[in-house]
């Protein structure tokens, strides 16, 4: 995608199991993330940030370029040494419905979520030490509503578009800014 052209505005369902699988796997999603927090890297940089082999890096990088999630930088890359980054166009992914998939791929959607689920379990895990060592760039908000299917159903469409309009690449960032975290959690309370 050249940086000219608009962003996605239609959201993504991941419904071929096979991107599902690039994505639920914990190296792939640590390079991404990694690919978000700091920008553009080659297999080496990433290699050394993980504690990985490069082979093993560039492996996994071209996984993940095969299923369209990250992009050589071309005019960054000499030789042997290529560099990558997210690619922009998929900003609003969205898991598919169980229904979407076949039965023998929900699995997949299963892991996919499971993996997802476990950084989030990390991140909320870090939450009270990172407040307490910086209160203002650290929040968090709970609430109780009651809200129809369809009610729900807007609720996330606005949501993800507020988040969309504050998304911005490493490049893009005006001085000051930092990666954040942003997590909102949904689920029915029949647990009493």
């Amino acid at each position: 995608m050249k940086d000219d052209e608009p962003p996605h505005e239609q959201p993504y369902v991941l419904d071929d199991p096979e991107r599902l699988k690039a994505l639920a796997h914990p190296m792939r999603r640590r390079m991404l993330t990694l690919l978000n927090l700091h920008g553009p890297a080659t297999s080496t940089t990433l290699g050394e940030l993980l504690g990985a082999k490069t082979g093993t890096t560039s492996y996994h990088l071209r996984q993940l370029e095969k299923y369209g999630f990250i992009e050589e930088i071309p005019e960054r890359s000499s030789g042997r040494e290529r560099w990558w980054r997210r690619t922009r166009i998929l900003r609003d992914m969205r898991a598919p419905h169980p229904d979407q998939l076949a039965p023998g791929d929900r699995a997949v959607l299963e892991e996919f979520h499971r993996a997802g689920f476990e950084e989030d379990r990390a991140l909320m895990e870090r939450f009270p030490d990172a407040y307490r060592a910086d209160p203002d760039w650290t929040w968090g908000s709970r609430g109780m509503v009651r809200m129809t299917k369809e009610e729900l159903k807007a609720f996330q469409e606005e949501y993800v578009a507020l988040l969309l309009k504050h998304v911005r690449q490493v490049e893009d960032a005006p001085p000051g800014a930092r990666p954040l975290y942003v997590r909102l959690f949904t689920l029915p309370a029949d647990d009493g």
